[in-house]
């Protein structure tokens, strides 16, 4: 249970003044949560600096002052009038204009009552040679004016989200930090926060928001590093304590004879790598250990990780259990259902399918056959975590593109054995940073090599306007038997716009391409039926099709060996990772295949460098540590979606010696005080339920 000291901060933000039921949603989305302490982690982006108060007429033209004048006149503009509202003020040294557009009369009268004194602050202008403020920030009485009269922080905003609605909420938020006495002692090692020179933890999150100057607006600044350090430490304790609880869980040994992985192999038309030889002894040895598997299996595109997930499955298979493949959509459950399929009747080894289109007798046949243990392999969507789905014996558990799934979805499959065994496979490969900040609570292995044979499809960037060319180029590679991917430009927030560009960019080729191989021109994008894209993959896949035009909904895994080229359009809209997933789908058939990436110039620095990248390398780790350098940790992760840990106060790629430090601590925490009973327990138990890592201790449990 959460501390009940951290309830003051724990309210929702409609507690506070100011955040009703309209406002505090759009505070909610800009924040990144709807709880007050989510506005404690909101940090201020820059500042302004209202000490200065000279007399009007010593102002400099574009510097930001604060005023103390007395009301002189109002010169309200004549009804429909384009004309703003004026209010001249005066001191002793002169005149200063007061500029309102659409400014309501009875509303400035009150706020600026003739012959009284106010403190204003704005940015003066010259108009006409004299100077005038347009809508001044501040307007406050003379008693108010110390409040003015200081560095203002400025915070990232977004629409319908006022500046001073959103500092006096945060504000409001520091009010309701619990009295220091209150707390239990301090969770950061003693020496650490001598030598760091460090503030305590609340008079640090008040100076993040009282910046003085620039520099304490940067990230080396002691304050926002003792903050940055807290959330780490917070994450690194949750993620040892979580893989200290899955190892201490009792398992089941799993051994397998040999047999069946020794008729896949001889099955398949290739050697393993010495990366999938490695990962697979690795595996074997978590299963057979008493302790459960947690383990990721990250493979660069075109690895061979499906592979080493059914050689995984045999061994629980060989013991006599049942082993469950998850797939993130139906399309790749069936890819997969057709990869394993030729594999699995050459060892003999019973395989099964369930998706939501299995319905009726069909899939209660199929269930039964479960249950009685019929089925040695199932692979499926998420319908496996169905109720109703029953396993006789299930050991293990391979979930694939693990970063598409809840949390809670993973674990209700985990359930549905006892203390099965855990492997988690991404082809999206993940820089150590990341590695060690998100998946610290698992064992990892790296399939780095590629099979042998496996050419590096030749990449090109060129400019848009070169499309009547590369139409031409891609006839001529249909004449020459190739199969061609187009993908569509990213339309950002818009499906239906994707799809509009998709179903237009279909028109146009197969307009092109004449009536010889104009109707050999598919479309696949997100808004088609299941049906309706598995019929389109088959034709793609098969004879039907020779050009597939596609949105990004060409799934991760994909599989049509015949394709060779791909042609994406405006490539400067996608990212570093997706954009090499998406070449990922061409050349798996062995020979040469090319990948032509158009963009609209003129490009931007960063645009220029991730084309430069893809055209390269194809070395998928390479790739990922440019796409963080580039976009940085939560853009790389999409961590929001994954049920991973949203990183608030810091970048783990700006502070990898914090992270080394913050991992150092953890583990001496976890090693001498693994229940946190201890001494200084107390206050890591507040620290975990500050930086809600109470919810990954109880979720990262499944991966």
């Amino acid at each position: 249970m959460r501390p009940s000291l951290l309830d003051p901060l724990f309210r929702p933000l409609t507690s506070l003044k100011g955040a009703g039921k309209t406002m505090a949603p759009l505070i909610a989305r800009l924040i990144g949560g709807d709880k007050v302490v989510d506005l404690l982690w909101h940090l201020p982006s820059g500042l302004v600096d209202r000490r200065f108060s000279p007399l009007i007429a010593e102002a400099p033209d574009g510097v930001v002052v604060t005023l103390t004048v007395v009301v002189e006149a109002h010169q309200e503009p004549p009804p429909r009038s384009p004309s703003p509202y004026r209010v001249v003020c005066r001191d002793a040294s002169g005149f200063v204009t007061l500029v309102f557009f659409h400014g309501r009369a009875r509303y400035l009268t009150d706020l600026l009552p003739v012959g009284e004194t106010r403190v204003i602050s704005g940015k003066v202008e010259r108009f006409g040679g004299a100077p005038q403020i347009v809508h001044p920030t501040h307007v406050v009485p003379l008693a108010e004016a110390e409040a003015v009269r200081r560095v203002e922080p400025v915070y990232p905003l977004s629409g319908g989200v006022a500046g001073k609605v959103l500092a006096r909420l945060i504000a409001q938020a520091l009010d309701d930090i619990p009295d220091p006495a209150a707390w239990p002692a301090e969770w950061i090692d003693a020496p650490l926060k001598a030598r760091e020179g460090w503030p305590g933890w609340i008079d640090a999150l008040r100076a993040v928001h009282a910046p003085e100057d620039a520099e304490d607006l940067r990230p080396d600044h002691p304050a926002r590093r003792r903050l940055a350090y807290d959330e780490l430490l917070a994450t690194q304790l949750a993620l040892l304590l979580v893989r200290r609880a899955a190892r201490t869980v009792r398992g089941r040994p799993i051994v397998g004879t040999g047999a069946l992985r020794a008729k896949v192999l001889a099955a398949l038309p290739f050697a393993l790598t010495g990366a999938q030889s490695r990962s697979l002894a690795e595996i074997e040895g978590d299963m057979a250990s008493p302790a459960r598997m947690l383990r990721l299996l990250q493979g660069d595109v075109g690895s061979g990780k499906t592979v080493v997930a059914l050689l995984t499955m045999l061994t629980a298979v060989e013991a006599g259990a049942q082993a469950a493949l998850m797939a993130p959509t139906e399309i790749l459950a069936r890819q997969h259902i057709e990869t394993l399929a030729p594999l699995c009747a050459s060892a003999g080894v019973r395989l099964g399918l369930l998706t939501g289109r299995d319905k009726g007798r069909t899939r209660a046949a199929l269930l039964e056959a479960l249950a009685a243990g019929e089925i040695d392999i199932l692979v499926g969507t998420h319908a496996l975590f169905q109720d109703d789905v029953v396993f006789a014996a299930l050991a293990v558990v391979v979930v694939d593109e693990q970063h598409r799934f809840g949390v809670h979805q993973r674990l209700a499959l985990s359930d549905k054995g006892r203390a099965v065994d855990v492997l988690v496979m991404t082809a999206t490969p993940i820089p150590r940073t990341l590695t060690l900040t998100h998946y610290g609570d698992m064992d990892i292995s790296r399939l780095d090599e590629k099979p042998p044979g496996r050419l590096p499809p030749d990449t090109r960037v060129l400019p848009i306007d070169r499309l009547d060319d590369v139409i031409a180029a891609v006839t001529r590679a249909i004449d020459g038997g190739a199969k061609v991917y187009w993908v569509c430009p990213l339309i950002e927030d818009s499906e239906t716009g994707d799809m509009a560009a998709a179903v237009d960019r279909q028109a146009l080729l197969a307009d092109r391409l004449g009536p010889r191989l104009g109707p050999r021109v598919g479309l696949v994008h997100g808004r088609m039926k299941p049906g309706e894209k598995d019929a389109v993959m088959e034709a793609f896949s098969g004879d039907g099709l020779d050009l597939l035009v596609a949105t990004t909904v060409i799934e991760v895994g994909v599989n049509v060996p015949s394709a060779t080229v791909m042609v994406i359009e405006h490539a400067e809209r996608f990212g570093l990772a997706q954009l090499h997933q998406l070449r990922g789908r061409i050349g798996r058939g062995g020979g040469r295949s090319s990948c032509l990436l158009l963009y609209a110039p003129p490009l931007g620095e960063t645009a220029r460098a991730r084309l430069e990248t893809m055209r390269r390398t194809d070395d998928g780790f390479e790739i990922a540590e440019e796409d963080l350098r580039l976009r940085g940790a939560g853009e790389v992760l999409g961590t929001r979606q994954s049920g991973l840990p949203v990183f608030r106060l810091i970048d783990p790629l700006l502070a990898e010696d914090l992270l080394a430090i913050a991992r150092k601590q953890a583990e001496v925490i976890v090693e001498t005080d693994p229940d946190l009973a201890g001494p200084h327990g107390a206050a890591l138990r507040v620290l975990l339920y500050l930086f809600e890592r109470d919810a990954a201790v109880r979720t990262l449990r499944s991966g």
